[in-house]
């Protein structure tokens, strides 16, 4: 028997494989919408009526059935009264998904604004002499510190990491550990250096980011809560006393990759249709 591979590529396999894809995506986007929300409450609610109605009709029950069909068929009006906020919230984050908004944020406009944030955050702790130390996630990954501190997932801001560094709170002790973009924990422990190069007026938080930098690619910003100086540290090495310019155009080179032109993605699909066509 001869089987023909270029039979599976035609426009009825194609479409079904399309349309799975498809249903695939809302159902992984309605997922994603309704998590950590209590839709999730109403979704076992559903399931469960679902699987009662299923069980009602295989064992003939006349009347079981009878009152699940009429609970369903209410339910849709009764699902969009009660949960209109979260519908409304979805509908909104849903406009401002890539395919209605031109293109989402790029990672070279994310490291953009976190170090606007970052810079934000460090002029106003350096004016008041506000002890802080700020890690950065490079390549190597830094789970083992992670774990110490507490876990916060937040947006990266100005005000956040000000106020997680404001003396006398429960979070300003240990290191701020930034992670893809986002505030991953604070208060964490990192190592200190043993290091006898640096100098002696350096306090503990000095110490832990060169101790960072010996064990990580990570960048570690450290501001003195002594002298308001800036210091960032990486691969063993600090740069003490930084003025802005300086410390910006350290983390600009460091942290900011380079903005890639876009294609659109029409011109994407011709590129890998002409070079499918010329490799064969």
């Amino acid at each position: 028997m001869h089987f023909d591979v270029s039979n599976l590529f035609t426009w009825n396999n194609l479409s079904i494989a399309l349309d799975v894809l498809i249903i695939w995506y809302l159902v992984y986007r309605l997922i994603m919408m309704i998590r950590g929300t209590k839709a999730v409450q109403l979704a076992k609610g559903i399931a469960f009526i679902f699987i009662v109605r299923i069980v009602a009709g295989l064992l003939q029950l006349r009347a079981v059935t009878y009152i699940v069909d009429q609970i369903v068929s209410w339910a849709v009006i009764g699902i969009i009264v009660i949960f209109q906020p979260e519908i409304r919230r979805g509908l909104e984050r849903l406009g401002r998904t890539p395919i209605f908004n031109g293109r989402g944020e790029s990672p070279h406009d994310q490291s953009v604004r976190m170090v606007k944030e970052l810079d934000k955050a460090i002029q106003y702790m350096s004016k008041r002499r506000i002890g802080a130390l700020i890690t950065i996630q490079q390549d190597t990954g830094l789970d083992d510190y992670i774990e110490t501190g507490i876990k916060l997932d937040a947006d990266i801001t100005g005000e956040l990491l000000i106020n997680i560094f404001i003396p006398n709170t429960p979070l300003h002790d240990g290191a701020v550990i930034i992670n893809n973009n986002r505030i991953a924990v604070a208060a964490a422990y990192l190592p200190l250096s043993d290091n006898s190069m640096i100098p002696k007026r350096l306090g503990t938080r000095h110490r832990a980011a060169v101790g960072i930098s010996e064990v990580t690619d990570a960048v570690t910003i450290v501001v003195s809560e002594e002298t308001g100086g800036v210091t960032i540290t990486k691969n063993g090495r600090f740069l003490l006393d930084l003025s802005r310019d300086e410390y910006l155009k350290y983390l600009n080179a460091q942290l900011v990759p380079k903005e890639e032109k876009k294609i659109p993605w029409y011109k994407r699909v011709i590129n890998k249709v002409w070079k499918w066509g010329a490799d064969r």
